[in-house]
Formats: structure tokens, C-alpha cells, sequence
């Protein structure tokens, strides 16, 4: 006896619903290694990208500088208030931005920061999903094995151990699954969630650093 014959042998209903768990645990591993590269590339060029930021002379310099660090959030912050800078002056040339004006470049900063949160929350969802439901799941197939396991015993009108524990077994690892689906994805979820609290207070205070040049540059 042992796991793949268990499971090639169980009822179709255990089989389908270990089916389910696997697709759930394939496609999550898979999101947490996309996000892992994801979140982790965002980190490392958000650090270069703000040592560019305040090293440069002038806001041209970093809009150059920012083509290089495409994975940072912070890169698409900067070119949004970039872009509303850049717009705002050849508006009026005549005029510099003053405080007033800086409101929209407050308000494109916001959205900005928003579109690249949820980007970083893509596909998130996926992983708690799998983390609250495959133990359920894998449950279902285990009460199911068990049911089927139990109407057997009915059927051979014996209850030995040669007879009760195939059935039992094969219940018993829809369950097992499940666990196996559910426990990563938890863990993963936590953790990305974690980082990205991490990269948007990082988004936050940039916002502020860029109002604050913003406005010793163009307020009166």
C-alpha cells in the first residue's frame, strides 16, 4: 500500500477532489515564486533608484536615471509627478506651479501610488483563497473516502483492519493535500503582505520627499 496507488484507487469523487487541491497547489506555488521575484526586485530598485534620486542635480537627470529601475513602484510615482510637473509648467511658462497648483501633482502622486499597490496585490488573492478553502476541501474528500470506505464494510459484511484501512487511508489523504495546498499559501500570503506594507510606506514617504522638492522648486 502506498500514496499514488492510494490515491489511483480511490473513488472518482476523492479523485476529483484531489484533482482540486493539486491545480489549487500548482497554481499557487507558482504565484508565490512570481511574487517572490516580484516583490524582492522591487526592494532592490527602489534602494538604487533613491540613491539616483538624491544624487542627481535636477528632476531631467532622474527621469533619465528612471529608466533603468522599471521594477521599483517608486519609479512610477516619480514619472506620473514628473509628467504633471512637466505639464503644469508648459500650462502657463509664465507662471511657476505655485502651492495651489501643487495640489494636482498631490492628487496624481495618490493615484499613481494606488494603481502600483494594486499591482503589487495582483494574484494575492489567489493565495488566501487557497488558504482558507483547500482545508475544507481536502476535508470533504476525506468524509466522502470515509462514507464510501464505511457502505464497502456494508457490502464485504467484514470489519478488518485488511478491509476498513484502504478506504480509511485514501480518505484521509484528500485531507493530507489540502494541508499541503493550504499551509504555503498561508504562510506565503503573510509574508507578501508583510513586504508590500513595507514598499508602500516606502511609497508614502516618497510622495512627501517629491511635494517637498516639488514645492521649494515651483511655491512661493
Amino acid at each position: 500500500m502506498n500514496i499514488i496507488n492510494l490515491m489511483l484507487e480511490a473513488s472518482q469523487v476523492v479523485q476529483l477532489v484531489l484533482l482540486i487541491l493539486i491545480f489549487f497547489s500548482v497554481f499557487s506555488w507558482a504565484i508565490i515564486f512570481y511574487k517572490r521575484r516580484q516583490i524582492r526586485a522591487a526592494f532592490a530598485q527602489s534602494e538604487r533608484f533613491l540613491r539616483a534620486f538624491r544624487k542627481s542635480k535636477n528632476l531631467s537627470e532622474v527621469n533619465d536615471a528612471a529608466k533603468r529601475y522599471q521594477g521599483s513602484p517608486l519609479v512610477s510615482l516619480f514619472q506620473a509627478g514628473f509628467k504633471e510637473l512637466t505639464h503644469l509648467s508648459k500650462a502657463n511658462p509664465q507662471t511657476p506651479p505655485g502651492p495651489g497648483r501643487l495640489d494636482s501633482l498631490s492628487r496624481v502622486l495618490t493615484k499613481a501610488s494606488n494603481a502600483e499597490v494594486s499591482r503589487l496585490e495582483k494574484r494575492m488573492g489567489f493565495l488566501a483563497t487557497t488558504g482558507s478553502v483547500t482545508p475544507f476541501i481536502g476535508l470533504f474528500g476525506t468524509v466522502w473516502g470515509i462514507m464510501d470506505a464505511f457502505l464497502k464494510i456494508g457490502i464485504v459484511r467484514s470489519a478488518s483492519l485488511m478491509t476498513v484501512a484502504p478506504g480509511i487511508a485514501e480518505a484521509l489523504i484528500a485531507t493530507a493535500v489540502g494541508l499541503f495546498a493550504a499551509i504555503p499559501a498561508v504562510i506565503a500570503y503573510n509574508h507578501f503582505l508583510h513586504r508590500i506594507k513595507d514598499l508602500i510606506t516606502e511609497m508614502e514617504d516618497f510622495t512627501l520627499e517629491f511635494l517637498n522638492i516639488a514645492d521649494r522648486l515651483y511655491g512661493t
